[in-house]
């Protein structure tokens, strides 16, 4: 089906939940908001009453963002080894002007061997850097990474951590360690199989932003990584003291744009002095600094 960049979280998100778990989103580089969203599922599981219970399940997800579900297409693909024939649509994806996300069993495409390199598994999990608030996540990462010391010697905490794309990207962008949280038990995995897949040490727990700080040891972090819906952001605002350093920095995705006014108000209700400095429409990224410390 095509999947529109809005409902690419919550559609893999669902699929995920309904134990559809080989699944991929297929893209060229250079049209981003162009893709398929492929799942294989055996045949003799899915009859039509059930391929019509599944689209019915989908259809509610486009609402938020006044958008139907396009319709599902349906394709007998034949007699081969269909579990791993998944793999084929994904390929090494550039973000910015250094990173770059390679699936597993791909090797480094010689055009792009001066990037720094971040291996994942996209059938692990979703948020493998394709979503549009994960590439502004990276790509405010390789900026911050480019100014005066770069993220030498920072302590970073990732909330929501997803396949721990953002985290590794820290890492290898010169973060000294990484603190990640997720509420969904496969992600936790995800993040720890995608950091030892990529030889990077990065700490992760089952849990949100009270498990996280446990892992900081309560000493907040230097940056924040915070790539969940708006409602969550707020709810978790008044948290975040004890998980970001009173002179650190936050950067918070996967709020729509039009969101934004009113999450800036609830932050700086709590404290935090809020603005929008990157979008990709519809979707924005808000930085985050404590009132009385705005560089």
């Amino acid at each position: 089906m095509a999947c529109p960049p809005e409902l690419e979280e919550s559609l893999l998100w669902k699929l995920q939940s309904l134990g559809i778990s080989r699944v991929a989103l297929r893209h060229h580089p250079e049209t981003p908001r162009q893709r398929q969203l492929l799942a294989w599922l055996p045949e003799i599981d899915w009859p039509d009453l059930q391929r019509l219970a599944l689209a019915t399940a989908l259809a509610p997800l486009g609402e938020p963002f006044a958008l139907a579900l396009p319709p599902l297409l349906w394709q007998q693909q034949s007699d081969e080894d269909w579990s791993l024939s998944w793999k084929q649509h994904w390929q090494a994806d550039p973000v910015g002007e250094r990173l770059l996300i390679l699936p597993a069993w791909l090797e480094l495409p010689a055009e792009y061997a001066e990037r720094l390199v971040i291996r994942m598994d996209p059938g692990s999990a979703f948020g493998t850097g394709s979503h549009p608030t994960t590439r502004l996540c990276l790509e405010a990462l390789e900026d911050l990474a480019a100014t005066g010391s770069g993220l030498a010697g920072l302590r970073v905490a990732d909330l929501g951590s997803g396949s721990g794309v953002l985290g590794l990207a820290a890492l290898r962008l010169g973060a000294a360690s990484v603190a990640a949280t997720d509420l969904d038990s496969l992600a936790v995995l995800a993040t720890g199989d995608n950091a030892r897949l990529n030889g990077l040490g990065l700490t992760v727990a089952q849990g949100s932003v009270e498990a996280l700080a446990e892992l900081l040891a309560e000493r907040p972090a230097d940056l924040l990584l915070c790539n969940i819906l708006a409602p969550v952001i707020e709810a978790l605002a008044p948290a975040f003291e004890t998980v970001l350093a009173a002179d650190g920095l936050g950067l918070l995705s996967g709020l729509l744009v039009d969101q934004a006014p009113a999450l800036i108000q609830a932050l700086a209700a709590v404290g935090w002095h809020a603005e929008l400095t990157a979008r990709q429409q519809p979707w924005g990224l808000m930085t985050i600094r404590r009132i009385g410390a705005v560089a």
